[in-house]
């Protein structure tokens, strides 16, 4: 077992590295910053002089190197735009990121979860197939199209929620703000975190469906039907265990994507988090901002790729019994 964990921890250490440097490599093609700071009236010697203050002027891999030993540290430089640490800015727009994919996140597993056992028990229902007929226009339709959706009829015909903005939040300690505690900002909070989650859940409640409906097919379940047992048992008490083994990989991948896809429903939404952030990073060429960005990124996916492989090594037993068999011979 610490054998695999070193394994993966190296593992994902050289991910982050490769990540790294291809997403440091790309800035390269974006622009200029220097043109986006001075004015029109800058001279030669401005330009040179602030290329050398941003150390621009250095070559590639010295650029990329002290990026990383920096990074290490938590300190990513200065925004070209605002003129602020980058470690600064980000504290300010994560909580809102966060937030909304905690909310999302939640909403995806839950419904995921909860439909995908429904769908696979009541296969022949009407509301079983409502569901996976409805399910179509999550896995179908792109994330700002059913933003811009909600936002017509919940915004604009109906008038119940906002269509933009993080409504008024609370202070907790020195960085942390949060929406959960106004009514305005738990409405703010509610289309964006569907449009979120709704790709995600249907993507659960697939797997889910199809994994439980394999599962029910399987000799033991046989067995435990022909022991009398009820179908409340047998569903989540044999059934629904052996169901979630495989989707715990899928969906820790899925709840990773969600920080990603917070890109798109930001933009829509006008979302203060960092997907925001990144978008506008990208306009004024802010390089330190979208390095920032990028590999907070890369932290996150990595990280939850790796905790998803040490539960799914600790919860199957299959992959401690083959690898037990694979030392012995």
């Amino acid at each position: 077992m610490l054998a695999y964990i070193i394994r993966r921890v190296f593992q994902s250490a050289l991910v982050l590295l490769v990540v790294g440097l291809v997403a440091f490599s790309m800035f390269s093609f974006v622009g200029d910053p220097v043109d986006n700071m001075l004015g029109q009236e800058r001279t030669q010697a401005d330009i040179e002089r602030l290329r050398s203050d941003l150390g621009l002027d250095q070559p590639f891999p010295v650029q990329y190197w002290r990026f990383l030993e920096q990074a290490v540290q938590g300190n990513f430089g200065l925004s070209y735009r605002q003129g602020r640490p980058v470690s600064e800015i980000l504290m300010e727009r994560l909580p809102a990121t966060l937030e909304l994919a905690f909310v999302s996140g939640v909403l995806a597993l839950l419904g995921g979860i909860g439909f995908g056992i429904f769908t696979a028990i009541r296969k022949r229902g009407v509301a079983a197939n409502t569901i996976m007929t409805l399910s179509l226009i999550g896995v179908s339709l792109p994330t700002f199209l059913i933003g811009v959706l909600l936002i017509y009829l919940f915004s604009v015909e109906l008038g119940w929620l906002p269509s933009f903005g993080r409504g008024d939040v609370t202070r907790i300690g020195d960085w942390w703000t949060t929406g959960f505690l106004t009514e305005s900002g738990l409405k703010a909070l509610i289309l964006p975190a569907i449009t979120l989650g709704l790709y995600q859940m249907t993507l659960i409640m697939r797997l889910v469906r199809t994994e439980m409906l394999e599962v029910l097919r399987s000799d033991y379940i046989r067995f435990a039907r022909a022991r009398g047992l009820r179908d409340r048992s047998v569903h989540f008490r044999h059934a629904l265990k052996n169901t979630l083994v495989p989707v715990i990989t899928i969906t820790g991948l899925q709840l990773g994507s969600i920080i990603a896809f917070a890109i798109i429903t930001e933009t829509v939404f006008q979302w203060p988090g960092v997907g925001l952030l990144f978008i506008n990073a990208i306009q004024f060429v802010d390089i330190p901002v979208m390095a920032a960005y990028l590999m907070m990124i890369s932290v996150m996916f990595v990280g939850i790729n790796l905790i998803v492989d040490l539960l799914y090594f600790a919860i199957d037993p299959r992959l401690r019994v083959d690898r037990s068999a694979g030392k012995t011979a």
